[in-house]
């Protein structure tokens, strides 16, 4: 039996709308839970970046959220004095969010990381322990090869040595820009120095091998094949290190530990 074209096109018009309704539904009945799986994500790389928890390490969501609420204090802080925020409650700010709202965000000045705008206020994370400041975490993002990468670079107490880096998002060629996630080369990164004794982020991933961190304190191996993503990861931690990112906020934190 054949049908009419009306009868086609309205036929086809209705599994469409009935199957929108459906995709609708279940992207609003699971908004919830996915935002609650990037928060835990989120809470998890903070926590791995900090050296409070290994790398695939298996904990539940309880065990994550506790050791996070135990161990990690979130502050928000104005990007251009450095101060931290009253009132503003961090477990609700969007720094990406921010970022793209005109009225929270400036355009940002040239810079080699590629970012476009720059929220006037950025999210911190003080790592303590029995009431002692052991390392500080902030977001990090830039221009890579292909994406734009995102993740955190925690610093030691003193607010200049490199605890850890990690990325949560990116969209690098796997086997090359992607080594970006190798646990072997983030560990690289501990131990280093990512500002110079002036105070300027001064860190930077090589095209080739780096010596140790002892005697080569400010670079680090590049990633084999990756060269421009390597030469991105240096421009956007320099960038969120510096004066345009967190860097009053970082300086206060160093002139405090000297006091």
């Amino acid at each position: 039996m054949q049908h009419s074209t009306r009868y086609i096109v309205f036929f086809a018009a209705a599994v469409c709308a009935v199957c929108s309704v459906f995709v609708s539904g279940a992207a609003v009945l699971l908004s919830e839970r996915q935002q609650a799986n990037v928060l835990l994500d989120r809470q998890k790389k903070v926590l791995v970046v900090a050296g409070l928890i290994q790398e695939g390490e298996p904990l539940s969501r309880a065990e994550v959220g506790q050791r996070f609420a135990e161990n990690v204090v979130a502050e928000v802080v104005d990007l251009a004095s450095g101060s931290v925020l009253e009132g503003v409650d961090p477990a609700g700010f969007d720094q990406r969010k921010a970022a793209k709202d005109p009225k929270s965000s400036r355009e940002a000045p040239p810079n080699l990381a590629q970012v476009r705008r720059i929220p006037n206020q950025g999210l911190v994370y003080r790592i303590v322990k029995d009431g002692s400041l052991q390392s500080i975490v902030v977001p990090i993002s830039g221009k890579g090869l292909w994406s734009t990468l995102y993740g955190y670079i925690a610093l030691k107490a003193d607010a200049r040595t490199v605890e850890g880096i990690t990325f949560y998002e990116h969209g690098e060629t796997p086997g090359l820009g992607g080594e970006v996630d190798n646990p072997r080369w983030k560990s690289l990164w501990k131990g280093r120095k990512a500002f110079d004794d002036a105070g300027v982020p001064a860190i930077e991933v090589l095209k080739g091998a780096a010596g140790p961190a002892d005697r080569d304190p400010y670079h680090v191996d590049g990633l084999s094949g990756a060269t421009i993503t390597s030469r991105g990861v240096s421009h956007l931690v320099r960038f969120w290190l510096g004066e345009d990112g967190f860097g009053h906020y970082l300086k206060a934190m160093r002139q405090e530990g000297a006091g």
